[in-house]
């Protein structure tokens, strides 16, 4: 039996070793970890995802484990799960440079004056899908993220059917200003095509630096903003169109199904979500194909 260790009661001798040699990096990985998000966390999937005898046989080996850097292969690969990687290619960077001009853009006037603040989008910036809406609204305004009303909380459900999170996923719409409202009037206005041709580059640019490979187009305002093109939510509907390259798929906005909540309705965006879903390789269990159907 191994020796035990009085500063660490009832653990082996060999186990003490390794944690004096693994802890000193471990503290240093969470004083940086707002820094360095992603590497820090790659680092310790790597530690836990280490065997225990690897651990016990060599603790410096073990510690220098977590250090190394992965080869360029391991690197760019995607996990068995489908999901993006996260290990940052200098996106991080650009993206942060992009999000302080985003919030500080002042192209139209109108809506500067107006706005509480810009939404610029939320979620994981190494995501492989993005939803984009057509503009904040006025709880979206105050809060400063997308989609956090009736019909946020309703895409967040689509969202965890699809067997994501949000914070899985990126949330960004095409216009990031609310768009004003005449004086003595409430609600929400549908943004013009002037106003999202302006705003456009901004969400371009996120895209670019994202890199999804699927975007989500919620409602036919979003369709028009992204193509700059009038269309009808009848033609294009479940249909895959293209956007720069990346797989594009118009489907209802959740507040339209808030407005027409019938199973026959939820189920043409719900089988909009599973093309999305066989488009990225993700697995569909019989449940999730079963969702919405009319039952005999």
């Amino acid at each position: 039996m191994s020796a035990m260790n009085s500063d660490r009661p009832g653990l082996p001798q060999e186990l003490d070793e390794a944690l004096d040699a693994v802890l000193p990096i471990l503290n240093d990985m969470k004083k940086s970890l707002r820094a360095t998000p992603v590497a820090s966390r790659a680092a310790l999937d790597q530690l836990f995802s280490l065997p225990d005898s690897f651990i016990k046989k060599d603790p410096a080996s073990a510690a220098a484990a977590v250090v190394a850097p992965a080869p360029p292969a391991a690197q760019s690969s995607a996990p068995a799960s489908g999901k993006p990687s996260t290990g940052d290619d200098g996106r991080l960077a650009k993206l942060a440079e992009l999000k302080t001009k985003i919030l500080a853009c002042t192209n139209c006037t109108h809506l500067v004056t107006s706005r509480t603040q810009v939404v610029y989008g939320v979620g994981n910036p190494f995501s492989e899908l993005l939803f984009v809406g057509e503009a904040p609204g006025e709880e979206e305004d105050l809060r400063g993220e997308p989609f956090v009303g009736k019909a946020g909380q309703l895409l967040t459900r689509i969202i965890g059917a699809m067997e994501y999170t949000r914070e899985e996923i990126f949330i960004a719409n095409v216009l990031k200003c609310r768009p004003n409202m005449p004086a003595g009037e409430a609600g929400n206005r549908k943004p013009k095509p002037a106003e999202m041709a302006t705003c456009l580059p901004w969400l371009r640019d996120q895209i670019d630096l994202i890199k999804p490979k699927v975007i989500v187009a919620l409602g036919l305002t979003a369709v028009e903003g992204l193509l700059g093109e009038p269309r009808t939510m009848r033609d294009v509907r479940g249909k895959w169109l293209d956007y720069h390259g990346v797989p594009l798929m118009p489907t209802y906005h959740p507040a339209y199904l808030l407005r027409n909540q019938t199973m026959a309705e939820k189920r043409k965006v719900w089988e909009d979500m599973l093309l999305v879903l066989e488009k990225l390789g993700r697995p569909i269990s019989a449940k999730q194909r079963g969702y919405f159907l009319e039952k005999a």
